[in-house]
């Protein structure tokens, strides 16, 4: 196809989440504990659910589309929520079916993979950029991006890229059992899958299979830099659910880091949005795991200290999970007398305001606000897509305004003036236009969002959710004790001091109310709301739900959306603990189970009239309304 001007914006139907990472052994055995424990409702005693481990390779991730069984979307990973279109990208990669095969093939699929490229094509194509003149990808992850995002899909087309799919997101056919099970379906759509592949019952075999891909990673023509390890059965993934960004039937078995050594050239610090100071190490460049690493985490004054790590060392290099790269510590026997002691900070390399070292931490940060670099991350953060989302700033423009004096805190930014940002090098009127656009639709976000933009200590994007399920404004939460904080489910004293703690302070309260003021949402919507309330807002509230067969208006995510924001519960299959079976057209065994085991068969219109009614009228107005159907619900 003719090259792109740009890649257009893909919100996925569904998150592609990430993956908790394990470690050893003993980390992989403890993450099996936590899901057993998390499956007693529906395991036998002793039971362990069986397991489902592929390799992990190293690449990109992608959703692909298939409509009729034909090709028509492809998207990138992205932050998960939203990726990037490179369906004609994606078109000239020969191991991707443009049509599946089979047949019976599914009305909509969304396959879910990682493109790679393989180390022979690797190798072969940086020989190619050199006799080219042009500069080598420093290793095949890199390869691998670095050809999909091409506007000219021709330049794509060239580089020989692979794909593995891995499963699938939303899709109209019967969900298969198993990962397993899907792995093969998706073989036999005509789709490439790992060979590798394992379905194994004890975790010591899970173990042995990961342990043994660790020392023979190198034998493969793809860079793996781990193996992933799932519960195998679907509907117990559904038990287990996620945390915000991961599930907790699946985690990633990392292999231990790659090693280099270099020269320590000095230590740097970094301010943090909470005001913590992190100290980096500045390195000689060097390769780790085909990446060139030029700075490295320290962790802390301690860390750096316990180890003796000096200015001018020769120090080990890893990347941690192959990922992270880190300062193991120096190689004493090269060191010759020149090297200097590190000296922890008593004041912000920054602003030069003194630093305090809390009881019972390791990090040094500030007392209190005002430093501009701690104020930087914060704007950062406040915008970011988690938070309030604000449309139009990134990095480089949350550190200018502050530069600038146009930010001197939060509540600044929905007062910016349009003719101080046009005053700024590089600020047309169009970037001005769409900044301030950003800001004035982010004023209505979700309340859960503002309080995860406000960078509270320990409150993430899940606690805050938590949170603002049971406090209807930021001014009623702001009144909470740290008595109350604790009653909700997996609050813990921790978080519930810091949120107290945050909100005690003059400034803080100076700022919600003024961005109260300045037109910024802070009660929370009525979505936010509905965990709060509980059984006695709607009668799916505590309910088990299974979805089967395709519903005439919406999609399974968005039927199971809706369910759960009404404080129900979505599994994969039909048992004597399933409340209501939701049954579309062509539906299929879970139907004759449901009929089996007496339960509750509801259509689309009995689901929408459930979801709106109170427990104690749902009963006598769905029998009144919907004949049979309401009849069913009532028993």
């Amino acid at each position: 196809s003719d090259p792109l001007d740009r890649f257009e914006k893909v919100d996925h139907p569904v998150p592609l989440l990430s993956l908790g990472n394990a470690f050893d052994g003993d980390e992989l055995r403890a993450w099996v504990e936590r899901a057993v424990k998390g499956l007693e409702a529906v395991l036998d005693d002793g039971a362990q659910p069986a397991l489902a481990l592929e390799l992990k390779i190293d690449g990109l991730a992608v959703a692909l589309t298939y409509q009729q069984g034909v090709l028509v979307r492809a998207a990138t990973r992205g932050n998960g929520v939203t990726g990037e279109d490179v369906t004609t990208n994606v078109r000239t990669i020969r191991g991707i079916p443009l049509r599946l095969r089979g047949d019976v093939v599914p009305q909509s699929l969304e396959v879910r993979g990682e493109i790679y490229m393989r180390r022979s094509t690797f190798e072969a194509l940086n020989e190619r950029l050199v006799a080219e003149g042009s500069r080598p990808l420093a290793n095949p992850r890199n390869g691998a991006v670095g050809s999909l995002r091409q506007l000219d899909s021709s330049i794509t087309a060239s580089r020989g890229l692979d794909f593995w799919a891995y499963g699938i997101g939303p899709t109209s056919a019967e969900a298969p059992e198993t990962q397993t099970v899907t792995l093969n379906w998706l073989a036999a759509l005509g789709l490439p899958v790992s060979e590798e592949r394992r379905q194994l019952e004890s975790v010591d075999a899970a173990v042995a299979y990961c342990e043994g891909w660790a020392a023979r990673r190198d034998t493969l023509d793809f860079e793996i830099d781990g193996a992933v390890v799932k519960v195998d059965r679907l509907d117990y993934q559904q038990v287990l659910g996620q945390v915000s960004t991961a599930p907790r039937w699946a985690i990633a078995f990392k292999f231990p880091a790659r090693e280099a050594t270099t020269r320590l050239l000095d230590i740097e610090h970094n301010v943090g949005r909470t005001g913590v100071i992190k100290p980096l190490a500045v390195l000689e460049p060097v390769g780790v795991g085909g990446v060139t690493v030029s700075k490295a985490t320290l962790h802390n004054a301690d860390y750096i200290l316990d180890r003796d790590i000096r200015i001018g060392d020769r120090v080990v290099i890893k990347r941690a999970g192959d990922v992270i790269p880190a300062v193991v510590g120096p190689v004493l026997d090269v060191r010759t007398g020149a090297e200097r002691v590190y000296e922890p900070l008593t004041v912000c390399p920054v602003c030069g305001r003194a630093l305090v070292r809390p009881e019972g931490e390791a990090d040094l940060r500030h007392r209190d606000g005002g430093c501009p670099a701690q104020l930087r991350r914060s704007v950062e953060h406040f915008a970011s897509r988690g938070a309030m989302d604000i449309e139009g700033m990134g990095k480089k423009i949350a550190a200018l305004l502050v530069d600038e004096g146009l930010v001197e805190d939060l509540p600044d930014l929905y007062a910016l003036d349009r003719d101080e940002l046009l005053a700024l090098d590089g600020f047309k009127e169009r970037k001005v236009d769409n900044l301030l656009g950003g800001l004035a639709v982010s004023k209505a976000r979700p309340l859960g969002r503002l309080l995860f933009g406000l960078g509270i200590r320990h409150v993430g994007e899940t606690v805050a959710t938590q949170i603002i399920a049971h406090f209807a404004s930021l001014n009623e939460l702001a009144s909470a004790d740290a008595e109350a904080l604790e009653a909700i489910d997996g609050i813990g004293p921790i978080v519930a001091e810091s949120v107290v703690a945050w909100f005690a302070d003059d400034v803080n309260q100076q700022t919600v109310e003024r961005l109260r003021q300045l037109g910024v949402n802070t009660t929370r919507l009525d979505s936010e709301a509905i965990a709060a309330s509980g059984p006695a807002t709607s009668a799916a509230a505590g309910k088990t739900f299974v979805l089967t067969g395709t519903l005439p208006t919406m999609s399974r995510p968005q039927a199971k959306a809706k369910i759960e924001a009404a404080g129900g519960k979505v599994t994969g299959s039909v048992s004597k603990k399933t409340d209501y079976l939701v049954a579309g057209e062509a539906a299929g065994s879970k139907l004759v189970r449901a009929e089996e085991l007496g339960v509750p068969v509801l259509t689309e219109d009995v689901l929408e009239a459930l979801l709106s009614q109170a427990p104690d009228t749902a009963a006598t107005e769905m029998a009144e309304e919907t004949g049979e159907q309401g009849d069913l619900f009532a028993a």
